[in-house]
């Protein structure tokens, strides 16, 4: 049942299948925000006209899109055809029909994305340690950061390798940044270390496993979101050699 896998209100991302006829052929390679506004049957579904910058993007009936849905159960996508589109109270509404099945589009809850980023990280001192403890949000501002490089980065946590060794068990601050539609934005995020182990091929190296702590879901769905769209831009990449 698609009821058992999205939900009304929940943010989806349209990307065209193919070139279609548009006023401006140059926006079928974009990706298109939206959200479901209903769910009609498991083949049908409405969701929101697609807003940018205030301008209404009238994606044309007939047209095939894969649509990718963010949900608690992980990344989805299926392709899907636009049958109608009409206003409702003042409501642009496309009509979906899915094409494809819905199938999941990471094998795990958090798919893990090579990558390989700047990190700056240190221990948490310890009234920010009890604040975490409380699941506040609390940081020292100015404390000294160690520079690390990220090697994966997942919606549950980073693995990163680094020149200096925290112990296992240890909360640290992460602070990293990474690229959005507006931009690139920082993220401070707290973790915990799950695991570190020296690299046998680079001695005075340690790769360092951390999980996010009490990390909220707008933040969450972001990072997610970033790593859906780098993965998309290398499976096109790949197709385009």
């Amino acid at each position: 049942m698609l009821n058992d896998y999205i939900k009304i209100g929940q943010r989806i991302e349209l990307q065209a299948v193919k070139r279609v006829k548009m006023q401006d052929d140059s926006q079928s390679e974009k990706v298109y925000s939206s959200k479901i506004y209903d769910i009609i049957s498991d083949e049908r579904l409405e969701i929101l006209m697609p807003i940018e910058n205030t301008k209404l993007i009238l994606l044309p009936v007939d047209a095939e899109y894969e649509m990718f849905f963010y949900s608690e159960k992980g990344l989805y996508e299926c392709v899907a055809k636009i049958i109608d589109r009409y206003k409702s109270n003042n409501v642009y509404i496309l009509v979906m029909e899915l094409t494809t099945n819905l199938r999941r589009y990471q094998r795990r809850e958090y798919y893990r994305f090579s990558c390989a980023l700047d990190v700056n990280t240190r221990v948490l001192a310890d009234e920010e340690i009890k604040a975490a403890e409380l699941h506040q949000k609390y940081l020292v501002p100015g404390l000294p950061l160690k520079r690390s490089i990220i090697v994966d980065i997942s919606g549950g946590g980073i693995r990163f390798i680094s020149n200096f060794e925290y112990e296992k068990g240890s909360l640290i601050y992460c602070n990293y940044r990474l690229w959005q539609k507006t931009g690139e934005k920082p993220y401070e995020i707290v973790g915990k270390v799950l695991d570190v182990k020296p690299l046998e091929k680079r001695p005075g190296s340690f790769e360092h496993r951390v999980q996010y702590l009490d990390i909220d879901k707008e933040m969450r769905e972001e990072i997610i979101r970033y790593i859906f769209e780098e993965e998309r831009k290398n499976q096109k990449n790949k197709k385009d050699i």
